[in-house]
């Protein structure tokens, strides 16, 4: 292979010319080796941003960051190897419900997932709430997991799609995370490196959304079933709304009592539960452990009420290394709760979902550069809905913080949030399939 000079590939990118697959493998393997500096990777980010890629270019791509490193083998389990990804959304949390769910039905799901990328919460650090949680176990803990609790949700190994890793950090710092052609790059190769069978790919639309424009979600959704076609994965494809919050919280440790509450069966919220339900019905599906997507939601539904992927959840959790009795293990809190009230009745009109992320962000619950700390107990729950009736002096969210000032700010922040009008707004649909 010619040693391509990093300066010679975002040359070319930035002026418009393609590459072709040997350069792509060299430019993923210099990102990998990093013989690339954050500077050149952040170079070559915007250079996409601004010349995009061709289709070809995407999937060639997407090959090479998966070839990057090391290529997990289920090859010997006794279930189907299933899995999901979500492009991000305030109050996404979907992956914890999702994954146990789906191991309590007889698949097997090796989650590989991510941290915080801009306004939109990590899976990562959600379950970094809980003391202990492993999410970067060795391969012989983590193939243990999985054949004995069904699922493991982790995060990159150094030796997994290590370009990727080293590009997914700087994203998030340049401006870039809402490239469409990064986006497919970044997923599709970790889904693949990680073994993947059959994927639910939920691309998120609304004010919340990294992709907030219904066409470009769609556009996103074609380049991924373009790469996915070539790959040997099964894909199916949903857009969701973010035209609020998808549960009733956004802040890490809030977001995972949320989950367990679903889980547990104790009062959760309905669309969070229904779109769990959805992805799996279709999933399982997918993989054949259903005749028809209809029995395949009987079949989640009953795994979710019987109390079958409490207890997967659960083992997962332990086996990680995290609380032995999740479902009895108190979550971080912070010190000042506040309601934030409205002072006039009035109908939830619209909300400006992103600006509730950027709120949690402020309080601490993301990252403005990478490696920053985050605070766990930090965040906003009981949000109010798109279409509910407020009366006044009801509560638009709770904030939860670790000073009276921030949540002062946080308060201020929430009121901005939200529209409220005389008229209910027209119903949009929670998801749909494409």
């Amino acid at each position: 292979m010619k040693p391509w000079s990093a300066v010679a590939l975002i040359r070319a990118k930035r002026e418009g010319r393609r590459l072709d697959a040997e350069q792509w493998q060299a430019l993923a393997d210099g990102i990998a080796g990093e013989a690339w500096s954050e500077g050149q990777i952040g170079a070559f980010a915007m250079a996409v941003a601004w010349r995009g890629l061709d289709a070809a270019e995407c999937r060639d791509f997407t090959f090479a960051l998966r070839d990057s490193g090391r290529r997990l083998d289920w090859r010997d389990l006794p279930g189907p190897v299933l899995d999901k990804h979500s492009t991000g959304g305030v109050g996404d949390c979907v992956s914890l419900a999702l994954a146990p769910l789906l191991a309590a039905c007889g698949a097997y799901v090796p989650m590989i997932s991510g941290r915080g990328l801009g306004h939109t919460g990590g899976t990562l650090d959600k379950l970094e709430s809980l003391p202990g949680y492993d999410v970067n176990p060795d391969p012989a803990r983590l193939a243990r997991v999985v054949r004995e609790a069904g699922c493991a949700i982790v995060g990159q190994s150094a030796d997994l799609v290590p370009a990727d890793r080293r590009l997914y950090a700087v994203r998030d710092v340049t401006a870039t995370v809402d490239v469409p052609e990064l986006i497919v790059a970044s997923i599709l190769s970790k889904k693949l490196a990680g073994g993947a069978q059959a994927l639910v790919l939920d691309i998120k639309t609304g004010s919340g959304a990294q992709t907030p424009a219904e066409a470009d979600a769609q556009a996103l959704a074609a380049r991924m079933q373009a790469v996915a076609a070539g790959s040997g994965l099964q894909l199916a494809a949903m857009l969701s709304d973010m035209g609020q919050v998808l549960g009733r919280s956004a802040g890490n440790a809030l977001e995972v009592r949320g989950v367990l509450d679903l889980l547990a069966g104790r009062p959760r919220c309905l669309r969070l539960e229904a779109l769990v339900l959805a992805q799996a019905a279709r999933l399982l599906h997918m993989a054949g452990l259903a005749e028809s997507e209809d029995a395949a939601l009987l079949r989640a539904r009953q795994a979710l009420d019987s109390g079958a992927a409490a207890e997967r959840v659960a083992r997962m959790v332990a086996a990680l290394g995290g609380p032995v009795d999740v479902f009895a293990h108190a979550l971080p809190q912070a010190p000042v709760q506040r309601e934030v009230t409205v002072q006039a009745a009035g109908v939830v009109q619209a909300i400006d979902v992103r600006a509730l992320g950027e709120c949690v962000v402020d309080l601490g619950g993301g990252r403005r550069v990478p490696g920053a700390a985050i605070d766990p107990a930090v965040g906003l729950s009981e949000v109010a809905e798109r279409g509910q009736w407020l009366e006044a002096g009801a509560a638009l969210a709770i904030v939860h913080a670790r000073t009276a000032a921030d949540a002062e700010r946080a308060a201020a922040q929430v009121r901005a949030a939200f529209t409220l009008g005389e008229t209910v707004p027209a119903a949009v649909p929670a998801w749909r399939w494409l």
